[in-house]
């Protein structure tokens, strides 16, 4: 009975493994993506792709599986079918994302934190933050939905909640959603923190979190902007000699101009 060589056959295993990680895992994201709490994704990921890559994956695999019980050997096409869907799918997907600016959940809400931090020092008289939520609602205008999914549906917009009396930026906001930006105010106001509700950066699925990076609160801090200085007139040297002011003769050089020369 004919055998392939090891060398094709670890070349089917590993495509075969490449195939189930790669499209397996993005399946098991996408069918998650709808279910789950929360999601850090912008959209819910695509399903049939990754389905239609899998299926034909089982269907390849089965030719491989009866080239080996009919005992065919190295010149059975049927073994190089798992490498070459391999490279036409990598192949796919890459034509899908050449046009795709790579944008992560985690890297959107940072900008909004930054945003926000610009319009509140803005907003600040020159010695203390703004405090009042009124005022402070401004801060959502212009703002894209939150880049999270609830349950399979982008987050639909942003939220504020002003805390006064604070103390340092929170790390826990049990209850609330993913959107909500917490805005803290030191007693003095010289300072607040605006802290975002999501899932802490690296994780796809969870629960409502704020926002954070290896365990510590991302945050933005807002001073108030002093207010920018008036610029001086600047001095006005004197081009010329005032009209008051006597002529000043310039030295001669000639000694007979100081005096007579002596009769001889």
């Amino acid at each position: 009975m004919n055998r392939p060589s090891l060398k094709t056959l670890l070349g089917n295993a590993a495509s075969l493994g490449a195939l189930a990680w790669l499209y397996g895992g993005d399946l098991l994201d996408a069918l998650r993506a709808r279910s789950a709490e929360v999601s850090a994704f912008l959209e819910p990921p695509l399903v049939v792709w990754p389905a239609g890559v899998l299926a034909a994956t089982v269907g390849v695999l089965g030719v491989v599986l009866w080239g080996l019980v009919r005992g065919r050997g190295e010149d059975f096409k049927g073994y190089r079918l798992l490498p070459i869907l391999l490279l036409c799918s990598l192949f796919v997907d890459l034509i899908r994302v050449e046009n795709e600016v790579p944008r992560r959940s985690e890297d959107l809400a940072a900008l909004v934190l930054r945003d926000v931090e610009a319009k509140a020092e803005a907003l600040s008289d020159g010695s203390t933050v703004p405090s009042d939520p009124a005022v402070l609602q401004s801060l959502l205008a212009g703002l894209d939905p939150p880049p999270y999914l609830v349950r399979g549906q982008r987050a639909a917009a942003w939220s504020l909640q002003v805390r006064p009396g604070c103390e340092g930026p929170v790390r826990e906001a049990p209850g609330l959603a993913v959107g909500t930006l917490i805005y803290c105010v030191a007693p003095d106001r010289k300072t607040a923190w605006v802290s975002l509700v999501a899932l802490p950066a690296g994780e796809r699925f969870g629960l409502p979190a704020v926002l954070s990076v290896d365990g510590q609160p991302h945050v933005a801090v807002v001073q108030p902007t002093p207010p920018e200085e008036e610029e001086g007139v600047p001095l006005e040297l004197p081009l010329a000699s005032s009209p008051e002011e006597p002529a000043v003769a310039p030295q001669a050089t000639d000694a007979g101009a100081l005096a007579p020369a002596p009769t001889p």
